[in-house]
């Protein structure tokens, strides 16, 4: 695990981890409507201050998005079993709001329906994510999925990438937190990569759009997910989003190339 840091000298070592944790933080929070720039997400992290004219929740945003980051990386080391108390870490990590709501718990499952607008053409689809009575069944199944995912330490690149798919789009699929699963998704489907020694994917901001539609693509085709159906059916629909991961691999690769190149000049 970590592999990707081998061979580098501990500053060089810790300028990568920085790099990456600024990256993923910055495009996964972005995604969601956060508007810190990658330097302001930076300075955020690494100076502790505010930046003026942003908001609070924006802020909290990203000091949460890194916290939850270490603790993928403490959930690495300790090789565990991933538990539903880990989800919840991740959950109360990344989630911002204050003010206890019945309807919107933090650290636990969804207690109300949630669904989003699909555009598709010039047809606008409610879907619906899977029920909140099924998700303790389904998260089990997908706990399932995820230890059998990464009990594997030789995974190539072809099989890390696809665990990062399978991973992520049925946990999207699901939903299972009120609010929060896109980010936690980024976040924990990158398990099986680093342990096999890759870094993380890391989904660009710029491509939002795609994103959105290639999961869409997906969630169109299956139809919503219950506790008597498939976790993940017709898996031959996820070649556009499997495509798109891989392409968007290409950011956090070239952070560390550049990177083991410092390290041969240094050398």
């Amino acid at each position: 695990m970590f592999d990707f840091l081998k061979d580098l000298d501990s500053d060089i070592r810790e300028a990568l981890l920085v790099q990456l944790r600024n990256l993923w933080t910055h495009t996964s929070t972005a995604i969601e409507g956060n508007t810190l720039t990658l330097g302001e997400t930076a300075f955020v992290l690494e100076e502790g201050l505010a930046v003026s004219g942003k908001s609070l929740k924006d802020h909290e945003e990203v000091v949460g998005h890194a916290k939850a980051i270490d603790l993928v990386y403490d959930f690495i080391r300790r090789k565990s079993y991933l538990t539903e108390k880990d989800l919840f870490d991740l959950h109360k990590a990344v989630q911002t709001e204050r003010i206890f709501d019945v309807y919107k718990p933090v650290g636990d499952w969804k207690v109300e329906p949630n669904s989003t607008v699909i555009v598709s053409g010039d047809d606008q689809i409610i879907f619906e994510y899977a029920s909140p009575k099924d998700v303790p069944e389904l998260m089990q199944s997908w706990l399932a999925l995820f230890q059998n995912t990464c009990k594997e330490k030789t995974l190539n690149r072809e099989e890390a990438l696809t665990a990062y798919v399978f991973l992520h789009i049925s946990f999207v699929r699901i939903h299972p937190f009120w609010d929060g699963n896109g980010r936690i998704a980024r976040l924990i489907a990158n398990v099986p990569l680093i342990k096999a020694g890759y870094p993380p994917i890391i989904i660009p901001k710029g491509r939002r759009q795609e994103y959105i539609e290639a999961l869409s693509e997906y969630h169109i085709a299956v139809g919503t997910v219950t506790a008597r159906s498939e976790l993940l059916p017709d898996v031959d629909k996820l070649d556009r989003f499997k495509r798109f991961c891989a392409e968007s691999w290409s950011d956090s690769i070239k952070l560390v190339d550049e990177a083991h190149k410092k390290q041969k000049e240094r050398s």
